[in-house]
């Protein structure tokens, strides 16, 4: 039986995104990071925090709680949106979504190398090129079960979601096509 099949006979089984982190490394504070700010709110609709430096680099001329990045969390249809689109600016590209980019768990990561590839975006010299990181959770309902503060318990081994499970909601959800090379190489050892 195919996960497809299974998700149709218990919906209570069938994935869904939990959050979309997206992140800016711009690397410096002042002028590049509020021109940041401005892409990164026109691409997400949200206004993005601040991430700030763990420790001093001076040869960076980086300080501890220096504003040296963006992110900005988006959850709901806002985050189904922004991953069509970043799916889209992504094979724009001309890159590839892996299966060694799933985690064992069903969350997923990629990057964009310039957010001119984003549908709708456009080069202006004033404001430069940003690239991101796009970091996605996939969870099945009932996973509040975890976090609640009360009755908190754990997620059975039988309803956490598996790399296979994740792969193969992305192909269908959203048409991106995910190249298994982790297969090929167990069949080759």
């Amino acid at each position: 039986m195919s996960f497809e099949e299974l998700w149709q006979k218990n919906p209570m089984l069938k994935p869904r995104i939990e959050k979309v982190v997206v992140n800016f490394g711009v690397g410096e504070s002042g002028d590049r990071l509020t021109k940041g700010a401005q892409v990164m709110e026109e691409l997400t609709g949200q206004k993005p925090i601040r991430t700030r430096a763990k420790q001093t680099n001076p040869s960076f001329g980086i300080r501890k709680k220096l504003p040296i990045g963006l992110k900005v969390t988006l959850r709901g249809k806002r985050a189904e949106e922004f991953l069509k689109n970043a799916f889209e600016a992504f094979q724009k590209e001309g890159k590839k979504l892996y299966d060694y980019s799933f985690d064992d768990y069903g969350n997923f990561s990629f990057g964009i190398h310039e957010h001119i590839d984003f549908p709708g975006q456009k080069y202006d010299p004033m404001i430069g090129v940003y690239g991101m990181d796009v970091c996605v959770t996939l969870e099945r309902p009932g996973f509040r079960v975890k976090r609640r503060k009360r009755c908190r318990a754990k997620i059975p081994r039988r309803h956490r979601l598996t790399r296979e499970e994740a792969i193969e909601f992305i192909e269908k959800t959203f048409g991106v096509k995910v190249e298994r090379l982790l297969e090929e190489e167990e069949e080759t050892q």
